[in-house]
């Protein structure tokens, strides 16, 4: 198997996870379709012995997304991403305290909430692109999440100035990488300890995947997650497994194309009249342009509009005609929602914020979709 070590970030999402190159072994890994194992006798660990321990098809797709994030034994797959954010808050000791972004996706905040009020932690949400309210609130804690860039807000946290703040409190770092992916950002490699995706958006990319990946570099925290996904039974289909390991393969350049539309889409939408904000770190005058310039290596291709109420915002996604008004992102199609309609989107998200997910369609035909419905406003 190729090494991530040595190879581009998009030469290793090609290559990565492949089983050999003997003659007449095939270039695609099949889909390993068994829940059982042959194992006579003693249980030999180095084998597979059922289902729910292992699969081929997993190994192969987590070894990508492991070296994607500069893990390569490290990934552990999960049923969906919010399954692998339960294990990973299965990790913050009860009755610790979680610090954790306020404007996170809502389904984890919402679960975070909840153990909180079964007395399971002590939640503190902050603002994670406020870097020194971020530092007051570690003294103490437990546990820190952060999501950068934020669902749907867009804000961009100071990672590294977090990590060395969580470093110097003892405190734990988890990171929700699902909008930059791993090819924008590697917050391993700078000091954080674990690495969350939905693996549904970006990195399967075609939205036919329900899928999550946690990683981690640490021995102990990696044992620990697989123990959840063992006793919980929180496994990935192989067919599932299968098609993100397809669709990863061309992480690289669907990245490339969409994040290249989002800024010319986000230039266009800050200079018409019925946008009253645009928000997209690649704006020079973005609250979080500095920092992801400085801490990543491109702006992604999540971008959100605020317009003039609720009514202009969900007039919008029934007027587009290319656009696909939907609750999902990081596809090869550009999907749009507004997000306050979701019964447990945090208070703080405007009602009338667009999130707009860019895809692979013409640069051109999306602007001409947005801007007649924009214009029949």
């Amino acid at each position: 198997m190729a090494s991530s070590q040595h190879l581009a970030p998009g030469t290793f999402a090609v290559v990565g996870g492949r089983t050999g190159r003997t003659p007449g072994s095939p270039v695609s890994p099949g889909i390993e379709l068994t829940s059982t194992y042959v194992q006579p006798g003693d249980i030999d660990p180095d084998l597979p012995l059922y289902g729910r321990y292992a699969n081929a098809t997993w190994a192969a797709f987590e070894e990508v997304v492991g070296g994607l994030e500069g893990a390569p034994g490290g990934a552990i797959a999960f049923a969906s991403g919010m399954a692998a954010g339960a294990a990973l808050f299965s990790l913050v000791p009860r009755g610790g305290r979680l610090v954790m972004g306020a404007t996170s996706y809502n389904t984890m905040l919402a679960l975070a909430r909840e153990r909180a009020g079964a007395g399971d932690v002590e939640l503190v949400e902050v603002d994670v692109a406020d870097t020194d309210a971020v530092r007051a609130a570690l003294p103490g804690a437990a546990w820190l999440h952060v999501e950068s860039p934020t669902n749907p807000l867009i804000e961009v946290a100071d990672l590294p100035a977090l990590y060395a703040a969580a470093r110097r409190a003892g405190v734990p770092v988890s990171v929700d990488n699902t909008f930059a992916t791993p090819l924008l950002q590697n917050p391993l490699a700078d000091g954080a300890d674990v690495v969350m995706h939905s693996a549904t958006k970006y990195i399967s990319g075609h939205s036919d995947v329900v899928l999550g990946v946690l990683v981690a570099r640490d021995e102990e925290l990696l044992a620990a997650i697989r123990h959840q996904r063992e006793v919980l039974g929180a496994i990935p289909g192989p067919f599932e497994a299968w098609l993100a390991l397809r669709g990863v393969r061309t992480l690289p350049v669907r990245l490339e194309r969409a994040q290249a539309t989002a800024g010319v889409l986000a230039g266009r939408l800050a200079s018409h009249p019925a946008v009253v904000r645009v928000r997209y770190p690649g704006l020079p005058d973005d609250p979080g342009h500095a920092v992801a310039a400085r801490t990543m290596r491109g702006f992604g291709a999540m971008l959100a509009i605020e317009l003039a109420d609720r009514d202009a915002a969900d007039a919008l996604t029934r007027a587009v005609r290319l656009w696909t008004p939907g609750t999902s992102l990081g596809g090869v199609e550009s999907l749009l929602e507004r997000r306050r309609r979701i019964p447990s989107e945090p208070a703080t998200v405007p009602e009338s914020l667009v999130r707009l997910s860019v895809g692979l369609e013409d640069v051109e035909d999306l602007w001409a979709d947005l801007e007649q419905a924009l214009g029949s406003l």
